[in-house]
Parts: structure tokens; C-alpha cells; sequence
């Protein structure tokens, strides 16, 4: 169902996405007849609302019972489908929708779409980036920073949307068409907004729904979660490639052959780098890499620029970023690693290395045994658990096979992690921020920890007389 051309709006939410989206309705009073926001019941009047109601909008704090009759309302991502905020707009709203659902309708051509519970934000920096190379105008948005509403009026002839999105975005879209869509794996991860893991994967799998066979949907195959769904992704006939480390065979596939980066579309194959010379480090950035090189190759890059792109391009802040070298030994930021699926993939970028693993922030409760056990399997020599989860994971640890090869150490924050961490390492070692945890029992969010660790190790090294 298009959008109406003139609109009576309602917005959930006052965080970026539900901002933006009233940003764009007052630069469009041809669009927008009325603008109502309903900030939840926890929520009270900002600086940005105020402004808002200067222009025009009807802002509702402390209550979620909408009132009144909308065409269209478009829905923050942090609002949960199933929760009585969203029914109640649902009562009163012709049309709801995710704000990328919203921004899509706006301006429908050109969309590359990523998903994945780990390594979105990598990936479509990179395919931004690997188009910038070859000449094509493209713009990373979604998740990754600018919501695509507020760069609709921006777009560049012929330009490129490159959307990291959610699960949460997804899960409401109805008409999202990206040329190409990316899904990078499937673990466990936001079940209490989804309410169960299937309808997380099924909200992921949205992502091609609307996808042909002109389209290419790129899915990796060796990731259990994908593979699991790889049967709804090619319903209908859609154009899957296979992405993984080996080659699966097919028309499309994606893979890395004697160290070489691979791309196969309709049966043409395109050699790249080689994975050494990558900056970003990890088996999984190789996937994230062949992922980006087959998105900008199939829209019509040329192979010249995707190898000068992967070549170029480095690790994202907290995203395995090297943040120092104190003592002979090298850290780490990984503070994006929220789960432990993205911790068992940040430890593959370091296969010789003996690793001083940091673990711990607030606990998301997810099992451990096994995740304990692959840890053990790996090139940890040292783990410091810290935070508010420490205990647990301590449990976990010292219950694991092959935990008496490894020291355990624990902390009660973060900064002291670090200096435990110092004393643990020793000349060639890595010390890897790697959480697994969300921050909030010390941090306002992921970045400010990997910030904080950041400052942190140049505190340490301001003080080794090597680095002077």
C-alpha cells in the first residue's frame, strides 16, 4: 500500500529514528497534514521535543493509549510488535511501519539491505565503502549511524542506500525491496522483544521477502541459523549466493580459494585479495569482506575498485580495533561483541596468538557451557571477568574442559580488568576486549565502554618507558 500523498502522521518513539521521521514530516507540509508524537509512558518532554512542538507537532508523553485517527505511524525500533504500545497504535493507525519500512516508500530504488546478528555494521560500512572505490555513490545508513528518512532529501542521482537493519526494523517491513539483501548469521539474540528465536529468524528472513529472481539474496551457508532458513530465503525462486570460507558450488557463490577472495556470479568468477592483505583481521571479517565485494559487484561495480576498496579499508571503533601496544603486547577493542557468538568470531582473528581475554558487563543470560568450551578450545591463555556477570561466567570457565590450562582472573570493573589483564600478558600476546555482555551496569552503551578501554590502554602505555 503506497503512502498516502497527504498524510495525518503519528510517531512512536522519541529516540533518532521517531525525531527524524518528524524532521522529515515538517520539511513536508505538502506530505503531512498533522504530526502527533507519543513518547511512552516512562518518556518526558527534551530539548528536541520542545523544539518539535515550536514547529508544529503534537508531542504525548506518560501514556501509551493512543488517541485519535492516523493514516500512517511509523514506529521506533526499540517498541517491541507485541507490546500494548504498539496494539493501541495499531487501533488507531491505517498503516504501521518501521522507520526504514517508512523511508523506503519514500524512495524506493537502489536499497542494499544487511542483517545478521553479528557483523552488520562492518559489512555495510564496507559495501559503502567498496562502491565509493569504484566511482558509485553510496551511503551507509540504518544502524550503523543516519537514519535513511533524514538522507531521503540528500540522495545522490543514481546513489545507493546501504541499510544495516535490524530485526527489529525488519520485523514490521511489508513492501522493503532491496536489489540485493545480506544475511550474515543467525544466533540467539533479542528474544524478549521477539519473544522466541524463531520469530527473531523469521523477522531477519523479512529481508527478502519482496526480492526476485533479478534480485540477489546472499546468505551464508555455514552459519547454522542462516542455513536453517536458507529454504524461506529461496522460496519463490529468489537468486541466492552462497557465501562461506569454501566454495558450495552453484552459479552464485562467494568463498575464499588459496587465500584469495572469490566472487562467482551467473558463473563468472572474479579472483580479489588475498585475505592477508585485508586490514580488517578474522575469519569472520573474510565472510563480512566476500559479502560487501559480491553486494558492489553484482550492482555494477568494477573489479578494479572492490580490490582497491578491501585493500583500503580498516577496522570500525570497537570492532577488533587495535588501540595500543604496551610492553610488547598488542589490545584490542571488541566492545561491540554483545554476545558470545561475536566473541567465538573475534577470537578467530588471532589463531597464534596467546589471547588475554576480557569478558563481563551486565548479563544477557544466555547458556555458557557450551560457548565456555570453545573458549577453552581456542588461544586464550588468560580471562579476566569483570562486571556484573563475572561470576557466572567464572562458573562457567572453571567448569569447561581444558580450564586448567587457562589462568582465570576476575574484576569488579572494567578499569581494573585492564590492570589485571597487564600483569597476565607478557611480550606477543593480545589482550582482547571481547564482552559478550551488554554495558549498562557500568556504561551508557557499547561505545562508551570501548572508549573507556581505549583511554585506558593509553594510560598504560603512557607510562612504559618503551613507549617513550
Amino acid at each position: 500500500m503506497p503512502l498516502p500523498h497527504t498524510m495525518n502522521l503519528l510517531i512512536l518513539g522519541r529516540g533518532t529514528s521517531g525525531l527524524d521521521v518528524a524532521r522529515w514530516a515538517l520539511a513536508h507540509p505538502e506530505r503531512v497534514s498533522s504530526i502527533t508524537l507519543y513518547g511512552g509512558a516512562q518518556s518526558g518532554p527534551t530539548p528536541e521535543t520542545f523544539e518539535l512542538e515550536r514547529a508544529g507537532v503534537t508531542c504525548v508523553f506518560g501514556t501509551e493509549d493512543v488517541e485519535g485517527s492516523y493514516d500512517v505511524c511509523v514506529a521506533s525500533p526499540g517498541i517491541s510488535e507485541f507490546s500494548p504500545f504498539f496494539a493501541s497504535a495499531r487501533a488507531h493507525a491505517t498503516q504501521v511501519m518501521g522507520e526504514p519500512e517508512f523511508a523506503w516508500r519514500l524512495s524506493p530504488e537502489r536499497w542494499i539491505g544487511i542483517t545478521g546478528t553479528n557483523g552488520k555494521t562492518t559489512t555495510t560500512a564496507l559495501t559503502a565503502h567498496l562502491l565509493e572505490s569504484a566511482g558509485i555513490d553510496a551511503e551507509p545508513v540504518g544502524n550503523i549511524g543516519d537514519t535513511p528518512t533524514s538522507r531521503v532529501d540528500h540522495r545522490a542521482p543514481d546513489g545507493w542506500f546501504v541499510a544495516e537493519l535490524s530485526s527489529y526494523q525488519l520485523a514490521t517491513t511489508e513492501e522493503l525491496h532491496p536489489r540485493v539483501g545480506v544475511l550474515l548469521n543467525i544466533t540467539p539474540d533479542h528474544l524478549s522483544w521477539h519473544r522466541s528465536h524463531e520469530a527473531y529468524a523469521r523477522a531477519k528472513c523479512r529481508l527478502f521477502r519482496n526480492m526476485g529472481p533479478r534480485d540477489l539474496a546472499i546468505v551464508d551457508v555455514e552459519d547454522e541459523g542462516a542455513r536453517q532458513v536458507l529454504p524461506l530465503v529461496e522460496d519463490g525462486g529468489r537468486r541466492v549466493l552462497s557465501l562461506g570460507l569454501a566454495d558450495a558450488g552453484g552459479a552464485d557463490a562467494a568463498f575464499v580459494r588459496d587465500g584469495v577472495l572469490t566472487v562467482r556470479l551467473a558463473g563468472a568468477e572474479t579472483a580479489l585479495v588475498r585475505t592477508d592483505e585485508l586490514k580488517i583481521q578474522g575469519a569472520h571479517n573474510w565472510l563480512n569482506a566476500l559479502a560487501a565485494a559480491a553486494a558492489a559487484l553484482f550492482v555494477g561495480a568494477d573489479a578494479s575498485g572492490v580490490r582497491a576498496g578491501l585493500a583500503s579499508f580498516a577496522a570500525l571503533p570497537h570492532r577488533i580495533e587495535p588501540v595500543g601496544c604496551v610492553d610488547g603486547v598488542r589490545y584490542f577493542n571488541d566492545s561491540k561483541a554483545t554476545n558470545t557468538d561475536a566473541v567465538e568470531k573475534a577470537l578467530t582473528a588471532f589463531p597464534t596468538e596467546r589471547v588475554v581475554l576480557l569478558i563481563g558487563g551486565s548479563d544477557k543470560g544466555t547458556p555458557l557451557e557450551e560457548f565456555a568450551r570453545t573458549v577453552m578450545g581456542s588461544t586464550v591463555g588468560a580471562i579476566v571477568c569483570f562486571g556484573a556477570a563475572r561470576g557466572r561466567f567464572l562458573e562457567a570457565f572453571r567448569a569447561a574442559e581444558g580450564a586448567s590450562a587457562v589462568d582465570l582472573a576476575e574484576a569488579e570493573n572494567l578499569r581494573d580488568a585492564v590492570d589485571v589483564a597487564h600483569t597476565l600478558a607478557e611480550s606477543g600476546d593480545v589482550v582482547l576486549l571481547s564482552p559478550a555482555c551488554a554495558s549498562f551496569d557500568e556504561f551508557s552503551g557499547f561505545e562508551e565502554r570501548g572508549d573507556r578501554f581505549r583511554s585506558y590502554v593509553s594510560e598504560l602505555a603512557a607510562s612504559d618507558p618503551s613507549e617513550r
